[in-house]
Formats: structure tokens, sequence, C-alpha cells
């Protein structure tokens, strides 16, 4: 799906419109991702399902999953499609909920919400509804849809959080949600804020698996279900996709889960959220546990000897265990080695992990084995910029692997779509 890193809401929600205009106007062009019905049958729709779809409706659809699996939807529900597209899902939400139930297929494309109304209107279809509005202020009341369905849309979606919350609020106690999207499993940090250029196919917008869980958790959602998870990029026409795909850990994931009676409180959601455990495995994921260690050993030998001499010239004494502050510093410089040795497999350069072991073994040594205060300043400057350049080297591989390292491959992103 098409994302933007850097940019503002308006400029993705331009983009997202722009590139879902021409699958519903021009659907057979080529795109980086399956479109169609041959889409539908690589994503597990029956072939039954299928054939009972308008044919307008197929051709311009451009799902990620079978988020049906989940089996959300019960006859006579009031149903949300967030993210409905030409309609496709919405169709089938429509046999399943018969003439007692409703459909509500809302999407944020112009050219796909006049697609949908025009064929509901040739095919007669009396039970859907079209919105048009992003899935980050549905207008929508509060507790009125039984189930809501969506498929490949969240990623595109610049406030993933603020829209999950969205869902919670118009579902009613107990309502189901069924969601098939694009998870990864390490996070996009290459900074693009001066590069306006970039919008990267199916992988920029889309979240870690762990995250993508945690955010209905945090929101109230319970019973969360993994359907199926699966390779959803390696059907697509673009061997770049492809690559960067697979360089992220991209794939599709279908899900399932009710709403609880009630949202959680504002102070468990925060804590829920910036706890030790997610904040350590997000800093890990993003490469700056080397910086992070750093820090807390500097901290641990410069912060503690500036807090004993502010406290001696207040007139107070402070004892300090020279064995256990030594481990300390010791323990975060070998913690910021440690986490650099990984980037080796990222940016395939042994230099800034060589450099870190060296300034690691500096440190050790004034420590524990012969003080130089001029040996221990020079092996922390030498840990630091051992984890600037691991980071830099990261990022620098993480450009190339997203075609930003050269106008040409741009040239060539702009010709596959």
């Amino acid at each position: 799906m098409v994302a933007i890193l850097g940019y503002s809401r308006e400029q993705i929600f331009t983009a997202v419109k722009a590139m879902y205009s021409t699958v519903a106007e021009s659907p057979s062009s080529r795109f980086h991702f399956p479109v169609g019905d041959s889409a539908c049958r690589l994503l597990g729709y029956p072939a039954e399902q299928i054939a009972e779809l308008p044919e307008r409706l197929r051709e311009s659809f451009a799902g990620v999953g079978y988020p049906f699996h989940a089996n959300a939807i019960a006859r006579g529900d009031t149903v949300l499609d967030i993210g409905a597209g030409a309609g496709n899902d919405a169709f089938i939400a429509s046999r399943l909920v018969g003439p007692g139930g409703h459909v509500v297929a809302l999407d944020l494309t112009p050219a796909m919400t006049r697609k949908l109304q025009n064929t509901i209107r040739e095919s007669g279809e009396p039970n859907i509804s079209v919105l048009r509005a992003s899935a980050e202020r549905l207008p929508l009341a509060d507790v009125s849809v039984d189930s809501i369905t969506s498929n490949g849309a969240l990623n595109l979606v610049p406030d993933k959080r603020r829209a999950v919350a969205e869902m919670f609020r118009v579902l009613r106690p107990g309502g189901r949600l069924q969601i098939a999207d694009v998870v990864i499993s390490r996070p996009v940090t290459v900074d693009c804020h001066t590069d306006p250029r970039l919008w990267v196919e199916c992988v920029v917008g889309a979240t870690i698996e762990d995250d993508f869980l945690a955010m209905f958790k945090d929101a109230g959602f319970e019973d969360i279900r993994i359907e199926r998870s699966f390779d959803y990029f390696a059907h697509s026409p673009s061997a770049q996709t492809r690559e960067v795909a697979a360089s992220f850990g991209a794939r599709a994931i279908e899900l399932g889960m009710r709403r609880s009676a009630s949202a959680p409180n504002r102070a468990w959601q925060l804590m829920r959220r910036f706890s030790p455990h997610r904040l350590f495995k997000s800093m890990w994921r993003r490469g700056f546990m080397g910086v992070a260690g750093l820090a807390m050993a500097l901290l641990a030998c410069y912060g503690t000897l500036a807090a004993a001499g502010l406290l001696a010239l207040l007139g107070i004494g402070l004892a300090l265990n020279e064995t256990v502050w030594a481990g300390t510093i010791a323990t975060f410089a070998l913690l910021a080695t440690v986490a650099i040795i990984p980037g080796v497999r990222r940016h395939r350069s042994p230099s800034p992990a060589l450099l870190a072991v060296a300034a690691a073994g500096m440190i050790l040594y004034a420590l524990f084995i012969n003080y130089s205060m001029a040996l221990e300043l020079i092996g922390f400057l030498m840990l630091a910029g051992s984890a600037w350049w691991d980071v830099r080297l990261r990022r620098r591989e993480e450009a190339r692997t997203l075609g930003l390292d050269t106008g040409a491959a741009w040239s060539e992103r702009l010709t596959e779509r």
C-alpha cells in the first residue's frame, strides 16, 4: 500500500487518493500490488463469492487479505466497511447480513465512492450506503454498528491509534471486528522529511506486528485472534516492492476480535504504551540501543561524579562503592557494544562493531586494571563514534533498499506505476 514517511497528513491523503483513483478508473494499469479477479483468488476469496460480485467492482479490488476468515459478521448486523474501495467486501457483507441488515461502505477516495455508488444504483442493492470520509474521523454515532470489516486500509492511515479508537467508539459493546492489513517485522526509520519525492509502496505506512496488535488491546479490544499471516508481497508484480517487503519482513495478517464493554482508562493506556518493555523493544528494533547504552554509561560515570561534586559543595558527603560504580559503568558500556554488533547484519560493515569492541576494551582497562581518565574518555569518545557510525550505516542501507539513493531508482518506480 502507498504511504509517505515524513509527509503531512494532507499529503498522505492526497497520495492515497491519487493512487486509488487510478485503481478505480484505470484498473488495467500496472500496479505494484495485485488487483482485480486474480487478487481475489490469490487472497483466498471463494470462487462462488467472486462470481456473485459485479465485474466493475471486481476489476478494482485491491485488498491484502480475506478478512471474512474471522466470521465477524452475522445476519441482521449493521456493518461498517472501512476503506471499502470499489465495494467488493461491502457486497459480500450485504449478502451475509441479509435483508434485515445494513452495510455502510466508507472510503476516502472520491473515484472509489462514485464507482461504488453507481454500481449500487445499477444493481439495485438495497442495504448498502456509501460514505466518503477518513478512518480517523468516522461520521457515525457512538455504539451504532454491530461489526466492522476492513481490508488493507489501516496501513494508509497516518494516525492509526486514533482510527482504532474510532472503531472502538462506533462499535457496540461486544461488537466484532475483522481486519486484514499489512504488518512488518522491523520499522522503517530512514528520515525522508527533506525528500518530498518519496512515497514507498506497501511498507512505509505499516506497523510492527506486536505494536499493531497492542494498538487494539490498548483501545479496549479483546479476544484478539490471528486468523492467518502470509506473504502477500510474494505476489507483487514489482521486483523492487518484493525486495523492500522482504527487507522489512512485510506480510499480510488477518485478525478477528471483539469490543469490550468499556474503554480502558487513559492512565492504563499510557502505562501500557510507554512500559519499559515496549520502549526497550522499540529502541532495539530502531537501532538505538547502542546510543542508549552509551548514554547510560556516561550518566553512570560522569553524572555520578557531577552529583558527588554538587553534594560536596552543599556540605553533604557521598560514599561511593567504587567496585559497584565501575561495574555499573562497565555494564552499560558492554550493553552499548552488544547492541552495535548486530548492525553488521544490516549494513554489512564490521567497522562500527570493531570500533565498539576496542572502545569497550579501553573503558574496561581504565576501570579495572590501570585507571586513566584520558584513556577512559578516549574510550567513551570511540564508543560514541561507533554508535553514531552504526546508526548512520543502518539508515544508509535502509535508504538504498527503499530506492532513495539514486534518481534512477525513483524514475524506475514511477515507470512501474
